[in-house]
């Protein structure tokens, strides 16, 4: 009884290239993660006292957002 071996190693480069795209997907989403964090910040620094107390927020709880 004959085998037929059905796997194939990848192509020269394939798991360099794919490890590549996995590293600047990554760092993507990092930038993307942080950039969010960084507008809410901003955005409820502009608030003022009453407002972030209406939301349940105080001052200090603006830089903890998003760590």
């Amino acid at each position: 009884m004959a085998a037929i071996e059905t796997s194939r190693p990848a192509p020269f480069g394939a798991i360099t290239t794919y490890r590549a795209v996995n590293v600047l997907s990554n760092a993507f989403a990092a930038f993307s993660a942080w950039n969010d964090a960084r507008v809410t910040r901003k955005a409820l620094g502009k608030l003022s006292d009453r407002e972030l107390d209406d939301i349940g927020l105080c001052r200090g709880d603006i830089e903890m957002l998003g760590r």
